[in-house]
């Protein structure tokens, strides 16, 4: 790489961390924020206790099958803010006036979001200490789990950004990607495929969608223990995808 390629490359990340940097202080600094992560982990460990206690299985195999479910009402509050605050407080015109592209604009404000939902998913590590010290657990497993967690939440926060920057209002955009989160979700559950290849058996829609759009195939993937390309490229693809969306509704707001 020449040297005025690395340049290059090092002004555009610097950009991308001043955003960065910006929106987790704005996390950081607000207790709507760390409410959220209390909430999430609540319940979302108190369901994984309740449903070990039952089974008196030392795996988190259940933990991470409702993880998907929890993230339709989690991702969206982290993403509903995004752009909606930055439009109903008049701040977005300060942002599209720094010497910053569009792109880097959008993968700060995606990076911040992504850490703040990894950080509050660490905080379920404590669950894992317990299942290893009353039992053997496979621990590649649980860990190919954990990275298809952060893989799952880091699309929901792509197309949730996106959504988000077509709407001022903030409950607006958590419906919106609350509706697009039940989508990639229910469209992968077995009673949901039934369902809609019942009502077309020629089309197969349910099939067709199950293989084609959901991502909970791909997630269960991880949760087996398999880390995939074909799985990877599918979240890492579909999140680049929305982050690209929200470049061009930014850019075009610039202009």
């Amino acid at each position: 790489m020449s040297e005025g390629a690395r340049r290059s490359v090092s002004l555009y990340a610097a950009g991308v961390r001043v955003v960065a940097g910006r929106e987790l202080k704005a996390y950081f600094t607000s207790p709507v924020a760390y409410a959220y992560a209390a909430v999430f982990l609540v319940v979302s460990c108190s369901a994984f206790m309740n449903d070990f206690f039952l089974r008196s299985v030392a795996e988190l195999g259940a933990y991470f099958e409702r993880l998907p479910f929890l993230l339709l009402a989690f991702g969206p509050t982290i993403t509903m803010g995004v752009w909606a605050q930055e439009y109903a407080h008049g701040t977005v015109e300060f942002i599209l006036t720094l010497p910053l592209t569009a792109g880097q604009i959008v993968l700060g404000k995606y990076l911040a979001a992504v850490a703040y939902y990894v950080l509050t998913l660490a905080g379920t590590l404590p669950l894992v200490a317990m299942v290893v010290s009353l039992g053997e657990p496979d621990l590649g497993q649980i860990a190919a789990a954990y990275v298809g967690a952060g893989l799952l939440g880091a699309l929901f926060i792509a197309f949730g950004m996106f959504l988000s920057s077509l709407t001022r209002d903030q409950i607006v955009a958590f419906v919106l990607a609350a509706l697009v989160g039940f989508l990639y979700v229910f469209t992968g559950h077995e009673l949901v495929v039934a369902v809609l290849d019942g009502l077309a058996p020629a089309w197969q829609t349910g099939t067709r969608m199950y293989t084609y759009v959901s991502a909970l195939p791909h997630y269960q993937t991880f949760v087996r223990g398999a880390i995939g390309l074909a799985d990877s490229a599918y979240f890492l693809l579909l999140s680049a995808f929305y982050l690209w969306l929200n470049c061009l509704v930014l850019y075009r707001r610039r202009c």
